[in-house]
């Protein structure tokens, strides 16, 4: 079966649909090695959620995260300033959004929806008219990834594409959570192992294109294929650290409360939304990722001809590739530079030019592509397949050589700087989306060093 939309091709995979329950969360390969996808009668094709009736949610089903707020406060306040919390409104994916309903006449309207408003799409709020407009032309608000999104899932059917259960049972209020103790006046609550493994985040952070399933996004897998996993590290106990506090209002000090900041890489909607400590605790937590050295750089250089020096990038703290997620923007490179004792710039690979970094500059990013074989980095639904992928593996590395020109008549110290640089996104995607200067793209250090070499 083939959807044809404005001059491209969906293809169409309809395979059995399975169903996992919560029970078998531990049988981590068979839900790691599950590529169905919803046929297309499915309610929300071609998005993968599902509630535990199987039909549409009632408006009333879930409750506004205001609601929370009156007994977890410091939680709540916590998600407010999160990506989690404004995943809705964010204007580069609502931006996206738009220009992918356009451009395939509706026919994803509920795919990429349906992990940044999980409440919006499974009560029908979700359309081609909501998806067309803008946050600042919106007449109704959806919530992000709220707290009913997460506290009434309860279980996953697969590993891709938002293929999450949640209880819509407007008649029971069940909240999920990974407290066996948890106890609540206004609520009912349930001990719930999915809450504490990386699963539950694996049903949104793996994305395939919904048509033909190229990897668009892999961070769950991507996890699940590291060192991290083996040891025992999930995706919470790096994005939800534990910390010292209350869960509720009435509740016990705890010392291992989850931090619900969703500790993130995207800074730049982060600050765009006003919370500068958040973007402080995003920027800390970016500059834990990775280091930079130089390899065998000799002391001394003789003056003339070309010289090679090597830098060395490791993946220390992600427990996926780096960068990962959102191949469209998420990119992370190095900018070399050699200065003479005068402090005068001899070479330069890796600046920020017209928006976007220079032609040559050693980056580590993915690269989709279409059916022509041309790179695509804006109309991702347009993809079909992966051009080249160099991202840093989890406690990985990456070598780059840069060859250095010295000319004859120079003498003295020269100072070799190398510093790894990353954005969510570059300027230039941003103009292209938003319109010039709309928004201005932090770009963030996560390491950098430097070494001095005699010229003899």
């Amino acid at each position: 079966m083939k959807i044809i939309k404005k001059g491209f091709v969906f293809v169409l995979l309809v395979v059995s649909s399975g169903s996992f329950s919560e029970s078998a969360i531990e049988n981590r390969s068979q839900l790691t090695q599950s590529k169905t996808q919803p046929t297309a009668d499915s309610l929300f094709f071609p998005h993968r959620a599902s509630t535990t009736h199987n039909n549409l949610a009632s408006t009333n089903s879930f409750e506004s995260a205001e609601i929370c707020r009156g007994c977890h406060q410091e939680i709540y306040n916590e998600w407010r300033s999160s990506m989690m919390a404004n995943s809705w409104e964010d204007p580069i994916y609502r931006a996206l959004l738009k220009k992918a309903s356009e451009e395939t006449d509706g026919a994803i309207d509920y795919f990429c929806t349906g992990c940044h408003s999980p409440a919006g799409l499974l009560t029908g709020k979700i359309n081609s008219q909501v998806n067309r407009t803008l946050p600042e032309e919106d007449s109704i608000h959806l919530p992000g990834v709220d707290c009913d999104a997460c506290h009434r899932m309860t279980g996953i059917s697969g590993l891709t594409n938002g293929a999450y259960i949640l209880d819509a049972n407007a008649d029971v209020n069940v909240k999920r959570g990974p407290r066996r103790d948890a106890e609540s006046p206004y609520h009912q609550t349930e001990y719930s192992t999915l809450h504490k493994q990386s699963e539950m985040c694996g049903a949104c952070h793996n994305v395939s294109h919904p048509f033909n399933d190229i990897p668009i996004e892999r961070t769950y897998d991507e996890w699940y294929e590291s060192a991290y996993r083996t040891q025992g590290i999930e995706c919470q106990d790096c994005h939800m650290p534990r910390v010292k506090g209350r869960a509720a209002i009435m509740g016990p000090m705890r010392e291992d409360r989850a931090s619900h900041h969703f500790s993130s890489a995207n800074t730049t909607i982060i600050e765009r939304f006003g919370d500068h400590q958040s973007v402080e605790t995003a920027r800390k937590f970016l500059q834990t990722s990775a280091t930079i050295e130089f390899v065998d750089l000799p002391r001394q250089l003789s003056a003339g001809g070309v010289h090679n020096i090597q830098v060395k990038v490791t993946n220390v703290g992600a427990g996926h590739k780096l960068p990962t997620g959102f191949p469209e923007g998420r990119e992370v490179w190095i900018d070399f530079q050699v200065l003479n004792q005068n402090n005068e710039e001899m070479y330069r690979l890796g600046q920020v030019s017209n928006g976007k970094t220079e032609p040559g500059t050693k980056n580590f990013k993915v690269h989709l592509g279409n059916t022509h074989g041309e790179e695509v980095d804006i109309e991702v639904w347009t993809v079909d397949r992966i051009l080249s992928d160099n991202r840093i593996l989890p406690n990985g590395y990456a070598t780059e050589t840069y060859r250095v020109p010295v000319p004859d008549n120079l003498n003295g110290l020269l100072t070799v700087n190398a510093t790894l640089y990353y954005w969510p996104f570059s300027q230039a995607f941003a103009d292209h989306l938003l319109g010039k200067d709309k928004i201005n793209v932090s770009i963030e250090q996560l390491a950098t060093t430097s070494q001095t070499i005699q010229i003899h």
